[in-house]
């Protein structure tokens, strides 16, 4: 495996199994800085958003390195205000303007129930779930998927859409395993995303894992990250600082035995866990 190792997703289309994320990384400079060096070293999956405000540094790093556009793939997600089929569409459409492409490998529903529509959140969904399907018969989207969805999300999704999605990028590390979504996630053939895979910082200071990289002699963030991967997840590593981008796309010359696997498997609660979408103030 390397960076440019793929998964096969349900509609068949292939994705890099790790992507740089960009996630609270500032627009302007130090986004684009970080995604071209990201580039530079290997990485060729991108995740942005529009609700990160930086989908036109991203685009402009991607256009700065040059990099054939078929050699890359490029995530990014409906902000939480959108929640109509005709809003969604100019949501789309601001997302290609601002990433300089006539296409997005990968778009999202961010989150399953923003405030705004918690009373009918299933109907909201069910609008701009229409309006990407609509995207990807147009090619301006190949795959389609959402984040952060729960499985009574993704039933009531399931009722209406005609393109199933492919992908759940949801909060996943360690300290919180999602172990009842990701089971429902590989049932319905939805592949499983894991940002934040790292989880906070107190996810690093564990001594445990401090063990675990001094026998491979590596890092505790490459020791989790190949925790994710040999878990079948796809990590979404995120960083500013050059040697920590370069070190976290480290992953592929080593393995963690079987015994190693369920040590880090036991680490479940102890730095943090995800936000119950319902209950959520945005």
């Amino acid at each position: 495996m390397s960076l440019t190792s793929t998964y096969v997703l349900n509609d068949g289309n292939k994705i890099p199994v790790v992507g740089f994320g960009t996630w609270q990384t500032p627009d302007g400079e130090i986004a684009k800085h970080s995604v071209l060096k990201a580039l530079e070293v290997g990485y060729r999956h991108i995740d942005t958003a529009a609700a990160y405000q930086n989908e036109g540094s991203v685009g402009a790093a991607i256009t700065e390195s040059g990099i054939p556009r078929a050699e890359l793939y490029i995530t990014t997600k409906l902000a939480n205000p959108i929640g109509t089929y005709e809003a969604a569409v100019q949501a789309i459409d601001d997302s290609l303007k601002a990433l300089g492409t006539d296409y997005i490998d990968l778009y999202l529903i961010h989150w399953p129930t923003p405030i705004a529509f918690r009373e009918d959140w299933a109907t909201r969904n069910a609008d701009c779930w229409r309006a990407m399907e609509e995207a990807v018969a147009a090619g301006k989207i190949k795959t389609i998927g959402v984040s952060n969805f729960l499985p009574h999300h993704l039933e009531k999704l399931f009722e209406t859409a005609t393109i199933k999605p492919a992908v759940n990028q949801i909060y996943l590390n360690p300290s919180d395993q999602q172990v009842e979504l990701v089971a429902f996630n590989q049932k319905h053939g939805l592949l499983s995303e894991a940002y934040s895979p790292l989880g906070t910082g107190n996810i690093l200071e564990i001594k445990a894992l401090q063990v675990l990289a001094d026998a491979h002699n590596k890092s505790i963030a490459q020791i989790v990250l190949r925790w994710s991967l040999q878990k079948g997840f796809l990590p979404l590593p995120k960083s500013v600082t050059d040697s920590r981008i370069f070190e976290n796309s480290l992953l592929f010359d080593f393995e963690l035995s079987a015994e190693e696997m369920k040590q880090i498997d036991q680490l479940q609660g102890v730095a943090g866990s995800a936000l119950n979408p319902d209950e959520a103030s945005f």
